[in-house]
């Protein structure tokens, strides 16, 4: 069981809203956060390695973990697409004396939400609208107009649970949404 040292931040938000931003931002400026690594059954992009971006594992694999409840949360984000948080790496990065910061999903958060209500922070970052989310998606150069349609729609979806979550940042501007991150983050690791 946690105790009240464990403790776990939580960024979420629809792709393309700025949650990855967002939490370099705020691990540069806390040296007590750690990168939680996330497993995946998606192919890695060009730039990512395996045990440092994600665990790319098999979705064979991936499922045998499920089986073993090895995960905190888990979710089929995307269509043959699973997506989620090893209870191994939570206590890796515990053991460590460093808090896990978690940039997931938002079915991913709520479920981590329930099982560790006492020790987390979640806060849910939201686009400034859904055509902004868009052109932000576009920009990255990576989307399909399938993908780009499926991401929107699911984005659309997911902005309706932002108040289940402990904050929410409206990221018009990075830098501001930072700065608010950073004030709350503050807080939060401080009790």
């Amino acid at each position: 069981m946690e105790t009240k040292h464990q403790k776990i931040l939580i960024i979420t938000a629809p792709s393309g809203a700025g949650k990855t931003s967002i939490t370099h931002f705020l691990m540069q400026e806390f040296p007590e956060l750690t990168f939680s690594i996330s497993a995946t059954t998606r192919k890695p992009r060009a730039n990512e390695e395996d045990g440092k971006d994600y665990y790319f594992i098999s979705p064979e694999l991936f499922k045998s973990k499920i089986q073993k409840k090895e995960f905190a949360e888990w979710e089929m984000v995307y269509e043959g697409k699973y997506y989620g948080t090893l209870k191994s790496e939570l206590k890796r990065i515990w053991s460590l004396n460093k808090v896990p910061v978690l940039d997931i999903d938002v079915k991913g958060a709520l479920h981590i939400q329930q099982q560790y209500p006492e020790n987390t922070m979640s806060i849910f970052v939201e686009p400034p609208s859904v055509d902004e989310l868009k052109k932000r998606l576009l920009s990255r150069g990576t989307e399909t107009e399938e993908s780009l349609n499926a991401r929107i729609n699911k984005a659309s979806y997911e902005i309706g649970f932002k108040e289940h979550f402990d904050k929410i940042i409206v990221n018009n501007v990075l830098e501001n949404a930072c700065n608010q991150a950073k004030e709350i983050l503050a807080e939060f690791l401080k009790n």
